[in-house]
């Protein structure tokens, strides 16, 4: 072979060793279980925020008769919820879906009060896969999680009865969860879906922050860490689409998004409100950043979730 080939062989299988290494890195970084400093970083998420205006709330849950729960999932992971029932017997029940790197004891405990003390609805609460108090190495981005989230439907079904009406409603990777959830067979007694700051796809979402944290493009780095994904955590990137799970749904469907939010583009809830065929509102947020729609119109989002709600739930 001539000396020109073996050293252009060299060059190629060098390259392909440092992008083979640097899909495991960000496989690690984005997938793997552990503190997400570049979302506690990044400057289109204000975690700091989020955190404080959480206070409040997390004060009020601690005065509530919050019980703790256990289940096994498919595939044998110990996963952690709360459920708190409503101040008086009822057969509505609302589940909440964090969203990444967080879990369900602050992420959602606004919501929870809200249905809680508004809407007077029994809540169940869930820590996610590799999030929380439940097990898992891997994050699974919502689609992992779906086949979880029919196991807690399931329970809050049988927690109230047959005669059950179930609300889902997620925020950020959460309201991508409940999405792919929505292209899942459910039981009839899911009555609706709130989507709040969904991406349209997990590999949609991963491209995105590529450009805006790292400046590189999705390609090659996006399929080959979409590879790892599959061999490490069981999906690629392909298969986890909020976009096409929610073209399968028979809900009715309301999508929420903050106009400035810049780390789930808003333009992706018009992606995702096109695609779904069934009955469905969509309320924007002026001046609303990620996951900060509903404290900056706590009213107005407390009206439209209310109003959309009252009309699937009797």
């Amino acid at each position: 072979m001539p000396a020109a080939a073996i050293i252009l062989l060299c060059i190629v299988l060098s390259l392909l060793l440092i992008l083979i290494a640097i899909s495991f890195y960000f496989f690690s970084v984005g997938i793997v279980r552990k503190q997400k400093k570049y979302v506690v970083n990044s400057p289109d998420v204000a975690v700091d925020l989020f955190e404080e205006l959480a206070i409040p709330h997390l004060a009020w849950l601690e005065t509530q008769p919050l019980e703790d729960l256990e289940m096994k999932s498919h595939d044998g992971l110990l996963l952690h919820g709360y459920y708190l029932a409503a101040s008086a017997p009822t057969n509505k029940t609302v589940v909440l879906a964090h969203g990444y790197g967080g879990r369900a004891k602050r992420d959602v405990v606004s919501f929870a009060r809200m249905y809680h003390e508004r809407f007077d609805f029994n809540v169940l609460m869930v820590d996610d896969r590799g999030h929380g108090e439940s097990e898992g190495k891997y994050i699974g981005f919502g689609w992992l999680d779906r086949l979880d989230y029919l196991k807690w439907i399931h329970y809050a079904l049988q927690r109230t009865g047959q005669d059950a009406q179930i609300v889902l409603h997620g925020i950020s990777m959460g309201g991508a969860t409940v999405l792919m959830v929505s292209g899942e067979q459910l039981p009839e007694q899911v009555k609706c879906i709130v989507s709040d700051c969904a991406y349209t796809s997990v590999t949609d979402i991963l491209s995105h922050q590529l450009k805006s944290m790292y400046k590189l493009p999705p390609f090659p780095l996006l399929p080959l860490t979409s590879l790892v994904c599959k061999l490490r955590a069981g999906y690629f990137f392909g298969e986890a689409s909020a976009l096409q799970q929610v073209r399968k749904n028979t809900r009715p469907v309301l999508f929420i998004h903050g106009t400035d939010d810049m780390f789930v583009p808003t333009e992706m809830v018009h992606h995702l409100y096109e695609a779904c065929t069934t009955y469905k509102e969509k309320v924007l947020v002026p001046g609303a950043g990620h996951g900060l729609a509903y404290n900056v119109d706590k009213a107005g989002y407390r009206q439209r979730v209310g109003d959309f709600v009252q009309q699937f739930v009797s």
